[in-house]
């Protein structure tokens, strides 16, 4: 009697074991199939917060994982992806996926050559609030979003747009397929060497606006996007993912509540890209997406840097 087969146990490595890294090690914990967990940080005081085959050398991890998921600082996102790309080994590359357009251009191409998937961590798209509205949206005409957060002890080596803002505009893209006419920004320095707050306006040739807001030195917390189409206004949640409704029926104006079934954004994105490895599926779809995201928050932070 021919025995069954029994799936592989992947091995993952995590690059970086801060506060979103240690956030991948809990979720890899509990997705079945996983194996062998590595994480790998220079600090070994942050590497006694987690259990494993641990390392302070990424290189280490050669013929040791199956997939890696890199959470260090944006600035080493290149050598670090570069390395595993060029091994062949599928890397999700938290967001910004580099610090410039040359940098992911190449990543991209090494992703190419090497047929090996470069997954990029935009964690909005896997919200179920935002994927539940998302096919209900057509033609918006007007979009706000604001993004607010307590001053950081993280990612202080980028600016808020690229730390926080380029959530929102990976978002927007997603939603107003057009090409941009015009781009209004500004942005403060306040704590920190790079901007902390910031407010973008895009116009859309389709007649499309969005305006968005960013800051990190907020005394509250707020993710929250308002779309407005015709006839009706939607307003999202990210943080408690809900989602209420208001459509202009006749004379009347109906409030609706969305049924939403909560699911942590994060382990539904990393559940995705683990899925893709263990079916070998390979596709630029995610770091192309990133490229876009990544090109219109560049051009921000220029017309940002140019009125300050």
């Amino acid at each position: 009697m021919a025995q069954k087969k029994t799936k592989m146990r992947l091995r993952v490595g995590i690059i970086g074991i801060g506060r979103i890294g240690r956030f991948h090690y809990r979720i890899y914990k509990k997705i079945k199939g996983i194996g062998k967990i590595c994480p790998v940080d220079t600090n070994p005081k942050t590497l006694s917060l987690v259990t494993g085959d641990s390392y302070s050398d990424y290189k280490k991890l050669l013929g040791k994982v199956d997939l890696v998921s890199i959470a260090t600082p944006t600035a080493s996102h290149f050598e670090i992806a570069s390395f595993f790309l060029k091994n062949r080994i599928p890397a999700l590359v938290e967001k910004p996926l580099t610090n410039t357009l040359k940098e992911t251009n190449k990543l991209i191409d090494l992703s190419g050559k090497k047929k090996t998937l470069l997954f990029v961590g935009h964690v909005e798209r896997y919200n179920n609030a935002y994927l539940a509205i998302k096919k209900l949206i057509k033609h918006p005409k007007f979009i706000e979003c604001h993004r607010l957060s307590f001053y950081p002890k993280r990612s202080l080596d980028i600016s808020v747009v690229l730390d926080l803002m380029i959530h929102d505009l990976d978002i927007v893209l997603d939603l107003v397929k057009d090409p941009i006419s015009k781009i209004e920004a500004k942005g403060v320095r306040v704590l920190s060497s790079k901007e902390d707050i910031a407010n973008v306006r895009i116009a859309f040739k389709n007649g499309c606006v969005a305006n968005i807001t960013s800051s990190r030195i907020s005394a509250k917390k707020e993710r929250k996007l308002r779309i407005f189409t015709k006839n009706c206004y939607i307003s999202l949640d990210y943080a408690q993912q809900k989602v209420e409704i208001y459509q202009k029926k006749g004379k009347q104006i109906i409030k609706k509540t969305l049924p939403i079934n909560k699911k942590q954004p994060l382990e539904k994105e990393i559940s995705e890209f683990v899925n893709l490895v263990r079916k070998k599926v390979f596709t630029l779809e995610y770091a192309k997406k990133a490229k876009d995201a990544l090109a219109l928050s560049l051009i921000i932070q220029k017309k940002i840097e140019t009125h300050t």
